[in-house]
């Protein structure tokens, strides 16, 4: 039987050379576009027998499923609320994944290791090039969860200086603001209705559910700054909408999406989240064309 090989005719990477077995666990799961995303990319490397599906999986329920896992398994993508509980199961874990307490990604390895990834933050960072933005001073954050502390990191590495944490409960941002302090950003916790005042930024990142109403409509001084909504469904949010009415610019929490899966599979083909794929650019067309 001929080697398998990408659209271009390169080989694949030995470990991409079977049947493979990924899905995406959380709860809940059934609006998720990750299936569709992975299995166009895995089609245009020619690894039309791996399968990708998804799964509803809820909080504490993680290890017991890993155990029923067989040696076909390849990885899983963690959404909400896994992503936690996947860093503290991990065997070995990245240092972006371990700086942002949060795991979407377990590769694992055919030693029966689980090896951690958080590819949130590339996503977000590569989603903003694709939108012109490769530097911020001053940046917005709504909400202090899992994917807040992977969306200060994103700002940390586009050159921030200063990011107001903007919440309704200041207690849940702790984490938050203890990892900006660590990261020697000026931290200030702010509530949801500051999105209301007269307070300008470079940019601002949601990270709040996107049927999350906050009760507000955000200023026409903070709306000149670009919004990444990374919630896509239901789409668009109600910030979202709110940012648009006023003018706004708004980058869709598929583009994040799309790209931090694009890491996945480098993760999933390859082992390596900083490997480029084969034919990438063919790989990144057909995965957004799927969405």
């Amino acid at each position: 039987m001929a080697e398998p090989t990408d659209a271009t005719g390169a080989p694949l990477p030995r470990g991409a050379r079977r049947p493979r077995r990924l899905a995406v666990l959380g709860s809940p799961i059934a609006h998720s576009k990750s299936p569709a995303l992975h299995r166009a990319a895995y089609d245009r490397l020619g690894l039309t027998d791996w399968a990708y599906e998804r799964a509803e999986v809820g909080e504490g329920e993680l290890a017991a499923y890993l155990d029923r896992l067989g040696p076909e398994w390849r990885g899983l993508s963690l959404t909400m609320p896994l992503k936690p509980e996947a860093l503290e199961i991990a065997d070995d874990v990245e240092r972006l994944a371990e700086r942002a307490g949060a795991v979407n990604t377990l590769l694992l390895a055919d030693d029966g290791s689980r090896l951690g990834f958080n590819t949130d933050i590339g996503g977000i960072v590569r989603a903003l090039a694709d939108a012109g933005i490769n530097e911020i001073r001053h940046g917005v954050l709504v909400g202090g969860g899992a994917t807040a502390a992977s969306a200060l990191i994103a700002m940390a590495e586009l050159g921030a200086l200063s990011v107001e944490v903007c919440v309704r409960d200041a207690g849940r941002a702790a984490s938050v603001v203890e990892l900006g302090h660590a990261m020697g950003l000026v931290i200030e916790t702010r509530p949801i209705a500051r999105l209301a005042e007269h307070a300008p930024a470079d940019l601002v990142i949601s990270t709040v559910p996107g049927g999350t109403d906050l009760g507000m409509v955000p200023s026409d001084p903070i709306a000149a700054a670009t919004l990444l909504d990374v919630a896509y469904a239901p789409w668009p949010t109600l910030l979202a909408s709110s940012w648009l009415e006023r003018g706004g610019r708004v980058v869709h929490g598929l583009e994040m999406l799309l790209h931090q899966a694009l890491l996945q599979v480098r993760i999933f083909v390859g082992g390596d989240p900083l490997a480029p794929l084969p034919d990438e650019e063919g790989v990144l067309d057909v995965m957004r064309r799927a969405l």
